[in-house]
C-alpha cells in the first residue's frame, strides 16, 4: 500500500497531524483552505478519514485475510487436475510464485495440492510402520532362533541336556497341593526363562514352587536341555511337548484342526493382510487392532491349551503305557496334574515382580477364574474394555446372548480353581462359540483366544485387585513407571514385546533384569546385542 501513497515531507505530516489534532474540538485546517465538520459528520472529516492512512497508521493485514479466507474457500472444492506439478517444499512454491507472477487463487490452489499430497505420504508410511511392525511382531529374532537351535543340538549330543525333569524323586510333588502350580504354555525358551527367574526371584518360598512348561514339538528339545542345564533349585520345573500327550493332537480336537486347516482361516492369519483392506476408509489405529487381530499366534494349539488345563488329569490317567519318547515314561504323564486344586496360569510375556503365593489365599467364592478385569482404567487400549470391544454385536447370536457393557478380563496371569472347574461346562462352551465363529466366517470376533474364552468363563470370574497384574507393556510406552515397579506381574501384551528391537527402551530393563547374559548359549547367539 505504501508504495501508492504520495511523497510527504516533514512540514506536511506536522500540518496533517495538527489537523487530526483539531478535529476533536470540531474544526480542521489544512494548508489548502479551511473548513469545518461537526460530530455528526465527522465521518465525512477528511482529516478524520485520510490522516491515518497518510501517516501510515492503517493495517491492512485484516482485509487481506478475510480476502485470502475466501480464495481459500473459493479453491477448496475444485479438482486438482491429475498430473500437475507440484513444488517439492515451501522454498520452490516462493520460488515459482516470484518467478512465474502466481495470483493469490493460483497459490492458494497449490497450496492446498501440497498439503494434500503430504498428508496422503504421512498416512501412507504410518500404514507401512504398522505393517513392519506387525512383521517384527510375528517374527523370530535371529538370535532367539540361534537360542533354540543350538540348545536342540546339544539335546542330541549332551546326555546331561537329556536328564529326567524333575529328578524321579520329585515326581510325586507334581502333584502335591501343598506346593504353589504354575503352568506356562510358550514356544520361546528365552521368555520361559525370564518368567521362571523372576517368580523364583520374586518369591519369599521359592523351594514351594514347581513349574510345568507345556511347548510345541519342534521347541520341545531346547526348552528341555535349557532348563537341564540350567537348574532352578529350589524349584522344581517339569517340561512336556504336546506331542507327548496323545489325546491332545488336532485329529482328536476337531476344532483347531479347523481353525489351523481351513484356508480361509489360513488365509486370513498367514496371507495378504493388506488385500481387501480400503486404507482410505480406516484409520491407522483400527487398522493396527486388524493386523493384531491377524496374527498368527491365534491360532497356535499352545495358544488354545489353557482351556484343556483340567481335563489333562482324566486324559493322562486314560493313557497307560503310551508310545512317548525314550525319557517319558507313564509314571510321568500320571503325575502332571492329578488331584491339583489351585494354578497360576502364566504368559510368556510376563515378569514376575512379588511374591505370588497369597493368591493361594485368595477365596475365589465358587469361581473358577480369578482375573484382574479391564473395564476400570482410563486409558483406551488396555484398561477400559468391555464385551463390545471384543465382539461384533451386529450379529444376531452375540446380540442376543452377551451384554456389550459386561466388563471384560485379562489372560496373562490368571489363579484358576481346577476343582470348581471340573463341574462347570467351560471348555464344551469354548469348543461350541468357536464352531459358531467359524460358521459364520470369523464374523463374531477376530481378536484369538480371549473372546471365546470371555464367553465360556461367563458367570465363572472372580474379580483380583488390579495391583496383581499390571498390562500394556507392548501398546504404550507411556507406561506409569511407578505403578509399574508396584505392580506383582507385569505383562507385555502388545507387539512390543522386549525381545524384539521394537520394544519400548524404558520398559526393557524390567525384562532383561532376569536375563541370564554370562550363560555360553545367551553370549554365542548375541541375545539382544542389537537392541
Amino acid at each position: 500500500m505504501r508504495s501508492l501513497q504520495r511523497p510527504r515531507t516533514r512540514e506536511g505530516e506536522i500540518e496533517i497531524e495538527r489537523g487530526i489534532r483539531d478535529n476533536s474540538n470540531n474544526i480542521t485546517s489544512t494548508r489548502k483552505g479551511n473548513f469545518s465538520c461537526d460530530r455528526r459528520g465527522s465521518d465525512d472529516c477528511l482529516g478524520r478519514r485520510l490522516g491515518p492512512r497518510l501517516l501510515g497508521r492503517v493495517d491492512d493485514s485484516g482485509r487481506l485475510v478475510k480476502d485470502f479466507y475466501k480464495i481459500l474457500n473459493q479453491v477448496k472444492n475444485e479438482e486438482i487436475p491429475d498430473g500437475v506439478k507440484l513444488p517439492a517444499s515451501f522454498s520452490h512454491l516462493v520460488s515459482e510464485m516470484k518467478n512465474n507472477q502466481y495470483d493469490a487463487r493460483t497459490f492458494a490452489f497449490m497450496l492446498r495440492a501440497m498439503m494434500e499430497k503430504l498428508e496422503r505420504e504421512i498416512r501412507e508410511s504410518k500404514f507401512a510402520e504398522l505393517m513392519n511392525k506387525h512383521f517384527a511382531a510375528s517374527s523370530i529374532p535371529k538370535s532367539i532362533h540361534c537360542l533354540s537351535l543350538r540348545l536342540t543340538d546339544e539335546y542330541s549330543s549332551n546326555a546331561h541336556a537329556r536328564k529326567q525333569l524333575p529328578s524321579p524323586e520329585f515326581l510325586p510333588l507334581l502333584s502335591d497341593n501343598s506346593y504353589h502350580h504354575f503352568v506356562l504354555s510358550t514356544d520361546n525358551i528365552l521368555a520361559a526363562s525370564v518368567v521362571v527367574t523372576s517368580t523364583i526371584q520374586s518369591s519369599l518360598k521359592p523351594d514351594n514352587i514347581v513349574f510345568h512348561i507345556i511347548t510345541d514339538k519342534k521347541t520341545y528339545a531346547g526348552m528341555h536341555s535349557w532348563f537341564a542345564l540350567n537348574p532352578v533349585s529350589p524349584a522344581i520345573v517339569e517340561v512336556k511337548g504336546v506331542h507327548q500327550f496323545d489325546w491332545l493332537t488336532r485329529e482328536n480336537v476337531p476344532v483347531l484342526e479347523a481353525v489351523e486347516n481351513h484356508n480361509s482361516i489360513r488365509n486370513y492369519y498367514h496371507g495378504n493382510h493388506i488385500a481387501g483392506t480400503n486404507l482410505s476408509d480406516t484409520t491407522p489405529r483400527r487398522f493396527a487392532s486388524k493386523l493384531q487381530a491377524r496374527s498368527p499366534k491365534y491360532i497356535s494349539l499352545l495358544n488354545h491349551l489353557r482351556i484343556y488345563i483340567p481335563e489333562v488329569e482324566a486324559h493322562l490317567i486314560s493313557l497307560g503305557k503310551s508310545s512317548l519318547l525314550p525319557a517319558i515314561t507313564s509314571q510321568d504323564l500320571t503325575s502332571l496334574f492329578p488331584n491339583l486344586d489351585k494354578v497360576v496360569f502364566l504368559d510368556d510375556d510376563v515378569v514376575i515382580q512379588r511374591d505370588l503365593s497369597p493368591l493361594w489365599e485368595i477365596d475365589l467364592k465358587g469361581k473358577v477364574n480369578g482375573a484382574v478385569e479391564t473395564c476400570k482404567g482410563e486409558d483406551e487400549w488396555v484398561m477400559s474394555k468391555h464385551f463390545k470391544n471384543y465382539f461384533n454385536f451386529s450379529h444376531p447370536l452375540i446380540a442376543k446372548n452377551l451384554d456389550p457393557d459386561e466388563c471384560a478380563w485379562a489372560y496373562g496371569m490368571n489363579i484358576f480353581d481346577l476343582r470348581a472347574w471340573r463341574k462347570a461346562n467351560i471348555r464344551e462352551t469354548y469348543h461350541s462359540w468357536l464352531k459358531e465363529n467359524l460358521k459364520s466366517n470369523l464374523t463374531m470376533w477376530k481378536l484369538g483366544t480371549l473372546p471365546p474364552a470371555l464367553i465360556a468363563f461367563k458367570g465363572h470370574v472372580h474379580p483380583i485387585d488390579p495391583s496383581w497384574h499390571m498390562l500394556g507393556l507392548g501398546y504404550q510406552n507411556k507406561t506409569n513407571i511407578e505403578s509399574l515397579k508396584k505392580a506383582a506381574v507385569i505383562h507385555y501384551n502388545g507387539q512390543a514385546k522386549p525381545w524384539l528391537e521394537i520394544g519400548f527402551e524404558h520398559l526393557r530393563p524390567f525384562w532383561t533384569k532376569y536375563v541370564n547374559y554370562s550363560n555360553d548359549f545367551i553370549r554365542n547367539c548375541h541375545i539382544l546385542d542389537s537392541v
